[in-house]
């Protein structure tokens, strides 16, 4: 874990010290399938809920490897989980980099990978970290602020009118895309937007009173999507699942909460691809391409929420899970 400054670590750590609700906890639980003495990844750490259930399925003689690209969350984590000793290791790095991970920790092979992609509370309720328009912050937005790459305020000020709608449009699936980037390209122009009040507001205003008829807030996608940019959300993950894929071991299963439509469609096209990799024309007998099928889906529909869960948890709404095993 790099190096962070101790007093704003415990800072964050005060902060969030409120109940955590990890997301579908019983049903990906239940879905990898793991139990004592299995060796299990949490490639998204956050505050560690979910890790803390996986080490209590793979008891005393199991382990447990969070890797989050946040410093802060791996701080929290480990105070979290520091009670397990041994049987977890918390490791620094992006889940895109899994393999390279794995091995600089000497794990060639694991039982069962758990990725679950939303934003931690950590993150969200944190004003300095810039993720969220409720409060005012520093419109930052990096999920690893230690990783060099430009914040959602450098690229709404770097960026031109035709990249920015560009952005907008394909990660936020924002219709008034156009409009967004005119009106950002116009302000910036008169004085920097460095704040997340300050783009929230001036979508607001561009988008008008029809907007707020909408339950979500016009701002919504416009930050979803400099998020997106920002972290590479989507970009990488195809490539992170097909490593995921790569270091289980045979019958070792892989589960992915994803919380909006890119993300999930990008998850289901991902594990269909490996679940049909023949390329043989329709019709032969026995298939020649030689292209093994790597998983076999055990969501053909994603697992939701319940009613329950969202009552208690409204962040969990939009939350979808799927997991594949692998043959």
């Amino acid at each position: 874990m790099p190096s962070v400054l101790a007093s704003e670590v415990e800072a964050t750590m005060t902060r969030h010290d409120v109940p955590h609700h990890p997301v579908l906890l019983e049903e990906a639980v239940d879905l990898l399938g793991v139990g004592p003495g299995a060796t299990v990844v949490d490639a998204t750490l956050g505050p560690g809920g979910h890790a803390e259930a996986l080490l209590a399925r793979v008891g005393p003689s199991g382990r447990v490897l969070g890797i989050d690209r946040d410093a802060a969350a791996l701080a929290y984590a480990s105070r979290r989980l520091a009670s397990a000793g041994e049987r977890f290791t918390a490791l620094h790095g992006d889940h895109r980099d899994l393999i390279a991970i794995l091995h600089g920790a000497g794990v060639a092979a694991v039982d069962a990978i758990l990725a679950d992609l939303g934003i931690s509370s950590l993150q969200l309720d944190d004003p300095a970290r810039g993720f969220a328009f409720t409060t005012d912050g520093p419109l930052d937005m990096r999920m690893d602020p230690s990783s060099g790459l430009p914040t959602a305020a450098e690229l709404v000020a770097t960026l031109d009118e035709r990249a920015l709608a560009a952005l907008i449009f394909r990660w936020g699936e924002e219709r008034e895309a156009r409009r967004i980037a005119r009106a950002i390209v116009r302000r910036r122009s008169e004085a920097p937007i460095e704040t997340t009040r300050q783009l929230a507001r001036l979508v607001e205003e561009t988008l008008g009173p029809a907007a707020r008829r909408f339950k979500i807030h016009p701002a919504t996608r416009t930050f979803q999507a400099l998020r997106i940019a920002v972290n590479r959300e989507i970009e990488d993950l195809p490539a992170f699942i097909g490593d995921a894929v790569s270091v289980l071991r045979r019958g070792g299963r892989l589960a992915v909460i994803s919380f909006h439509s890119l993300e999930d469609r990008a998850v289901k096209q991902t594990m269909r691809d490996l679940a049909h990799r023949c390329i043989c024309p329709p019709g032969l007998p026995v298939c020649a391409c030689g292209r093994e099928d790597l998983v076999r889906i055990l969501t053909p529909r994603p697992v939701v929420p319940g009613e329950d869960e969202v009552r208690a948890n409204p962040r969990a709404r939009s939350a979808k899970l799927r997991a594949v095993e692998r043959l």
